[in-house]
């Protein structure tokens, strides 16, 4: 029989001796630690950690080492949060016309790249249920015309949420969901929903914007992963990557290296969130690798 195995997350203010009483009491409880890091922020003036333990004393059982490391937790004022390591995560995907990146991590789930569980697809189009049957998956159509009034808007959201309490979800991605959402649900996601959008914001809004940006020479094509806030498009940052262009790729190409370079960093966004990795830092986020 395994050991039981977690992972543990916390901030704090800065102070001494955190790893030391944090390491002592998994030490104390018969823990032994698999991988650790941590980060101090020298403006935030916080502290950041992730220890990933495996638990080999049976005589200490999962309800009294959360017991005992909240008297821990509340004597430093920690921000803690304690999970198996074994959970898979649920995972709602949402995605309108664009599929590339619904593709690319419907792909990766199903061969075991992402250990994630996903009960649901919601998209406001229908182009994708075939995709999602293929994978088993249900597809729930939530139409909103274009235009449509607030009260449309609101109702579809209701529903949106509505599936979320129905399936547990643990996050939500954005894959291309080219809805606004409105500040309601973006309150009722805060730090579980991740976007993808390409990076030439804010240079080239609105439509086709690698034509715009081939029409401007740019010599970069990148992506950003980010929270949902209900700030478009500037919620605090999880990752980005970027690859090189010239002057001999046409939008077209531009365009395809763009998904490539979309799908890459929304799958890493999604992975290192499943696994705990991430830890918003007011505006920004501190990401264990």
């Amino acid at each position: 029989m395994s050991n039981p195995e977690y992972i543990l997350t916390l901030s704090c203010l800065d102070q001494r001796g955190i790893v030391h009483r944090v390491s002592g009491f998994l030490a104390d409880h018969g823990c032994n630690i698999i991988d650790s890091a941590q980060f101090g922020d020298g403006e935030s003036k916080l502290f950041f950690m992730r220890v990933h333990f495996a638990l080999e004393d049976r005589n200490v059982n999962d309800d009294l080492l959360r017991a005992d490391f909240g008297l821990l937790g509340s004597e430093m004022k920690l921000d803690w949060q304690l999970r198996d390591a074994h959970y898979k995560p649920r995972v709602m995907l949402m995605v309108s016309k664009i599929g590339h990146c619904l593709n690319d991590l419907l792909f990766r789930y199903k061969s075991g790249l992402l250990p994630v569980e996903i009960p649901a697809i919601v998209s406001n189009h229908m182009d994708f249920y075939q995709l999602a049957a293929s994978y088993n998956i249900p597809f729930h159509h939530l139409p909103l015309a274009t235009g449509a009034p607030q009260e449309a808007k609101l109702a579809q959201e209701t529903k949106i949420i509505e599936l979320m309490n129905t399936h547990k979800i643990d996050l939500v991605v954005l894959a291309r969901y080219m809805q606004i959402l409105s500040p309601g649900l973006c309150t009722a996601l805060k730090g579980k929903a991740i976007n993808i959008h390409h990076s030439f914001l804010p240079s080239f809004k609105g439509a086709k914007p690698y034509a715009q940006a081939h029409h401007r020479g740019v010599k970069l094509i990148g992506a950003t992963a980010h929270f949902v806030t209900g700030d478009l498009d500037e919620g605090p940052i999880i990752e980005q990557d970027v690859e090189r262009v010239d002057h001999s790729m046409d939008a077209e190409t531009l365009s395809a290296i763009g998904r490539d370079v979309e799908c890459v960093v929304l799958a890493r966004a999604v992975k290192w969130f499943v696994e705990h990795r991430i830890l918003q830092n007011g505006d920004k986020t501190v990401v264990f690798k």
